[in-house]
């Protein structure tokens, strides 16, 4: 299938040998290895990855899932997205790889492939794992679960920590709904050195992803236009200081304007509920809408360097 499947976020497969019942794959040398290793495996003498190479490997990999879901005809539902398999390039460019799992996707009238159970614990979306049903929201599942890894910096399943904490998603879905936990799910390897709006947006991203229902999962294509805003937005811990006290000061009285219409406390129940919701889903209509402009502005500078050669020309 690899072979007839060419993107700047896929691996090139260069060959393969065949020698009786032995087979070999043979891609191209991605020098930074994989993202698990940056994650999990990195040895104590090296950098722990920054806010915007996180940010930039995460738009890149969805882009990835992006071409299989949305360009590739018949669409391919990847099945086996995880840190593993995401490999790095020089400049952290991300690649896809290992496409053993890989599944065509309902094409027509079918709106999901029955197949095997097959994945990785942890990654896998809840639908699949109970059914067998897969769709490509199945994939965005699995992204969203490797989004957290990137934003935590944990492993997606480790018995080594305490009762409550080994499923990543279980350990961090509670704390989606209290903007004052917030701060606890970044990895503490970054040493408060990221922003908090771009933290807002990156959750809501990967909380979107993680529903339980299917059908309350985004698009990728949206999640590649949030990203690709995300990322795009270097991060200067000592020029946004500033900055992000102003936001934070603005998102405080934004949050006590609607609370102070609250009379009793069932009302204030549902308002929170509410409240919860709103914040996530306009951090994730911003960073599209954002997002969107930002692509915009690309195309825009792009065809006015076209014009200016003509012209030169």
């Amino acid at each position: 299938m690899l072979s007839l499947l060419h993107h700047p976020n896929l691996v090139n497969l260069i060959g393969y040998c065949a020698d009786g019942d032995q087979r070999l794959l043979v891609y191209e040398f991605m020098p930074l290895g994989s993202l698990e290793d940056h994650l999990h495996g990195l040895p104590l003498d090296k950098e722990p990855l920054d806010w915007n190479t996180r940010m930039k490997i995460a738009a890149g990999a969805a882009r990835g899932l992006e071409y299989l879901h949305d360009k590739a005809n018949p669409p391919v539902i990847y099945r086996d997205f995880k840190s593993s398999n995401i490999l790095l390039d020089d400049g952290f460019h991300p690649k896809l790889s290992d496409f053993g799992l890989a599944k065509l996707g309902p094409v027509g009238d079918q709106s999901h492939v029955s197949t095997r159970v097959m994945g990785t614990f942890g990654y896998c979306a809840p639908e699949y794992a109970m059914t067998g049903q897969l769709t490509v929201k199945s994939d965005v599942y699995s992204f969203g679960v490797v989004f957290l890894e990137l934003i935590t910096g944990r492993k997606v399943i480790d018995s080594t920590r305490a009762h409550g904490e080994q499923n990543l998603v279980s350990w961090a879905r509670p704390m989606f709904n209290d903007r004052r936990k917030l701060a606890r799910l970044v990895d503490p390897r970054l040493q408060g050195q990221f922003p908090m709006r771009g933290l807002y947006q990156a959750l809501a991203v990967a909380s979107m992803c993680i529903q339980e229902e299917a059908s309350a999962r985004p698009h990728i294509a949206d999640v590649v236009t949030a990203l690709s805003y995300l990322a795009s937005q270097t991060y200067d811990p000592h020029a946004l200081r500033g900055r992000q006290r102003d936001d934070q000061k603005r998102e405080d009285r934004l949050i006590l304007n609607i609370e102070g219409v609250v009379r009793d406390d069932s009302a204030r129940e549902n308002a929170g509920i509410m409240n919860k919701n709103f914040d996530r889903e306009r951090a994730v209509a911003e960073a599209k809408m954002w997002g969107a402009n930002w692509r915009e502005k690309q195309r825009a500078a792009e065809q006015g360097r076209f014009d200016a050669v003509n012209l030169n020309g």
